[in-house]
């Protein structure tokens, strides 16, 4: 897909992080932006900076874990900008999940799938079938995650389990766009390289109270600064990948028509061999002893 400029482009999860920085990208290619928030003060601020900057901005303050939300940001983009060619459905959090998978609150799994999994579903019900029927170029790109998209990541067990599920959920949409000869393509993004400075970490602050805990956490919620300083004093290297960089391999993958946004990674590629190989031995999974020990 080429992109050019009028152009429109949706992204979830877009007032801070990756969204916002791949919402800035899109607007500097000249493309109009549809930024959907569950977190409004965000937002606004988020639109308005790009306003600022001379980019047309839609913004709707949208959960995407509930499909008529969804469903209603297609209509409000569909009405403001009368089409949609790219499609990012990137919100995501963590779930907060503590212990061992049989010690988790119930209600961590369900706000983690609402987001994660249900919302990138909702985002295809909601825009595929028009951007396909438009006959016009566009793309789709669900957000996903090396921590259970390439390897799961035990200690974050649920997220993990949902960013895997993303991963399937997008080669088979790859595979119905393709059985129906679409002009719309499909990516899985996984951000990184490294480690990543979003609000992922802080995810907490916007969990709706349907999906409250049934009971009080065991320890404190760490931030980013306090894991980041604990790997330190355990004399363990922490990088971040500038969410500016995941932008830009997106509107590279789009162009290329690139399924697999996943950039070079001596670690990753590590952990796609391991996983490899120990299916096609038939053998346990023993890359992730190391997890399963701590």
């Amino acid at each position: 897909m080429d992109l050019r400029a009028g152009q429109v482009a949706v992204v979830t999860g877009a007032a801070s992080g990756i969204g916002l920085a791949m919402a800035r990208r899109f607007a500097a290619e000249g493309l109009k932006v549809v930024l959907a928030d569950i977190e409004e003060a965000a937002l606004d601020k988020a639109a308005a900076d790009l306003r600022a900057q001379g980019a047309d901005v839609h913004a709707r303050v949208v959960d995407v874990g509930v499909r008529a939300q969804v469903l209603e940001l297609a209509e409000s983009a569909y009405d403001t900008y009368g089409a949609v060619h790219v499609l990012c459905n990137n919100a995501g959090v963590g779930s907060g999940a503590e212990g061992r998978m049989w010690e988790h609150d119930p209600n961590d799994w369900q706000w983690a799938f609402a987001v994660n999994v249900w919302g990138v579903f909702h985002g295809v019900q909601a825009f595929v079938a028009r951007m396909i029927n438009s006959g016009q170029p566009g793309h789709v790109i669900n957000t996903s995650s090396a921590d259970g998209g390439v390897a799961p990541l035990p200690t974050a067990s649920v997220y993990a389990i949902t960013k895997a599920a993303v991963v399937t959920l997008t080669e088979s949409l790859y595979a119905h766009l393709r059985a129906e000869h679409a002009r719309v393509g499909a990516s899985v993004l996984f951000p990184g390289p490294h480690m990543l400075r979003t609000g992922l970490w802080e995810s907490h602050r916007n969990r709706p109270e349907r999906y409250a805990k049934q009971r009080p956490r065991k320890t404190p919620y760490r931030t980013l600064d306090q894991w980041e300083a604990a790997m330190r004093e355990a004399g363990q290297e922490v990088r971040f990948t500038p969410v500016e960089e995941v932008a830009a391999l997106v509107v590279d993958g789009i162009r290329a028509d690139r399924f697999w946004l996943l950039p070079e990674s001596e670690h990753s590629d590590t952990q796609i061999r391991a996983r490899a190989r120990s299916m096609l031995d038939r053998a346990n999974p023993t890359y992730l002893e190391r997890f399963v020990l701590d």
